[in-house]
């Protein structure tokens, strides 16, 4: 059995990695909890200082002369469109005596349409009778109107079949002429003739009866619309309570100030495209995470926890300046008072073994400038580093941030560990801050990542790059010693050197 050697293509990276969007908007809750505490004090006092003008409400029942128990609505929707109409506005400002422009009316009152039948008149005043009153006159107006559209519709479907009774009438009427002047003759062909006129006069006899009945009916339709349309339910103010006013629009506020900050978030998150998850960050770095450390005082059941990480990072880093022969700098991304103490920590370890001096080449000089404590260790400015007796360590502490000199950093430290913040550098910076330090041959030990994700649960370990990370400086010198292949193998996880074909080569 052959095994194929090709090697497979990468994964396309997906487009948007929810995860990290996730967690990024999650991490960014001071600014949608600000949003939405904005938009519940906006809507509390929006609703305190511009109350609901006074409002009165009405209900009229509208028949029609096409009922049907299948309608879907569309006469009411008709007669809520006519109520909107600037005819029966202007009635009903008549009927009140009031010079207000029938188009400035309608912009205060609406109507709804409750049922097939129901129709629901709301107006808004500046006091409750002035708007109990508009509404009875719109109420008034839009009846009228109403019953006045019937009764012409009526009118006019009677008299449509009025006039066609009246010729036939006047058909019949020739017709009986014609009768007339046959019956006088005695011509024996006007028999088949006078048999067609015969059966033409009962004809039209019929239909005009038949028209007669038609237009009575329509007169009679007409009473049944005027006396089913009326108001049911009298024009009346309604009351509103501020308390429940205040608590909708709260409640509306809210909810649209939260969407509103959890939407800038999202947007803002992409925007940027500000790693959070140390296994983003690690990647953009090309090195470790071997500590993670809160940015702000722990809480009580978690200042246990977080000083066991600071003494043990503070014994891994020491552990590193000792055994090595080069300077070891700690360079900040966004985190200065976080590096300091930590290179504070470092230099109090390592103080009970010789003389050790920090370098401060922080922004400000946050170390250089603070009041000295007994027991702390020496702190100089950078443009004092050359005074350091070459005996003393020496810890560098400096930045990476925008801005930094980038060929000023060697003097610190040939060997560095990155204090990252996470959230804080773009992608952008983070892969430039790699690339500088690559360029100044200055190797990255390991990140300290500040401010991580409590529930970031992805790797931030790399598995490459062993001769540079922390966990690579406890191998024991026969390994470091050994060939090429040996060390290629130690670079690799335990999983990437076991598999079928490895154990077939090495039976």
């Amino acid at each position: 059995m052959t095994t194929s050697t090709t090697p497979e293509p990468p994964a396309a990276a997906p487009l948007l990695d929810l995860q990290a969007l996730v967690v990024a908007v999650r991490r960014r809750r001071r600014l949608w909890y600000a949003t939405a505490l904005l938009g519940l004090l906006g809507g509390s006092g929006l609703a305190v200082a511009m109350p609901p003008s006074p409002t009165a409400v009405t209900e009229v029942l509208v028949a029609h002369e096409a009922d049907q128990p299948n309608d879907t609505g569309t006469l009411i929707r008709t007669d809520v469109q006519l109520l909107q109409t600037t005819q029966i506005a202007g009635k009903a400002l008549q009927s009140l005596k009031s010079r207000e422009k029938p188009e400035d009316f309608l912009q205060e009152y609406r109507g709804t349409g409750l049922t097939n039948n129901l129709l629901q008149i709301t107006v808004t005043g500046d006091t409750d009778a002035q708007a109990v009153a508009r509404a009875k006159a719109l109420a008034d107006a839009f009846v009228a109107d109403h019953v006045q559209r019937m009764q012409r519709t009526a009118q006019a479907e009677a008299q449509a079949l009025l006039d066609q009774r009246d010729r036939m009438r006047d058909e019949l009427a020739q017709v009986n002429k014609e009768i007339g002047n046959q019956s006088a003759g005695s011509d024996p062909k006007a028999s088949a003739t006078l048999e067609s006129l015969f059966a033409r006069r009962a004809e039209l006899n019929s239909r005009i009866s038949d028209f007669d009945q038609r237009a009575a009916d329509a007169r009679t339709g007409a009473p049944q619309v005027v006396a089913g349309t009326q108001i049911v339910d009298t024009p009346r103010a309604l009351r509103h309570s501020l308390p429940k006013t205040v608590a909708t629009d709260s409640a509306i506020g809210l909810v649209l100030g939260l969407f509103l900050g959890l939407a800038l978030a999202a947007v803002g998150t992409v925007v940027a495209d500000r790693p959070v998850l140390r296994r983003d960050i690690s990647a953009n770095l090309g090195a470790s995470v071997i500590a993670e450390l809160p940015r702000r005082r722990s809480r009580p059941w978690q200042r246990r926890r977080t000083r066991l990480t600071r003494e043990r990072l503070t014994a891994a880093l020491a552990r590193t300046v000792r055994g090595s022969t080069e300077p070891v700098s700690l360079l900040e991304l966004g985190c200065a008072r976080a590096t300091s103490a930590i290179a504070l920590d470092l230099a109090r370890a390592m103080a009970a073994e010789g003389p050790v001096t920090v370098v401060d080449a922080l922004p400000g000089q946050q170390l250089a400038g603070r009041r000295q404590k007994p027991g702390d260790p020496t702190v100089v400015g950078a443009e004092r580093a050359a005074t350091v007796p070459p005996q003393e360590r020496r810890i560098g502490v400096g930045s990476v941030a925008p801005g930094t000199a980038w060929t000023d950093l060697q003097y610190l430290g040939t060997q560095t560990v990155l204090v990252v913040r996470a959230g804080h550098g773009s992608a952008a910076w983070l892969h430039t801050v790699a690339r500088q330090l690559a360029d100044q041959r200055i190797p990255v030990i390991g990140v300290v990542l500040i401010d991580p994700d409590p529930r970031d649960r992805t790797d931030g370990t790399l598995w490459d790059g062993l001769q540079t990370a922390l966990r690579g400086r406890s191998e024991r010198p026969a390994r470091q010693q050994a060939g090429t292949g040996q060390r290629r193998a130690e670079r690799q996880p335990v999983w990437a050197t076991r598999g079928p074909d490895n154990d077939q080569e090495a039976r």
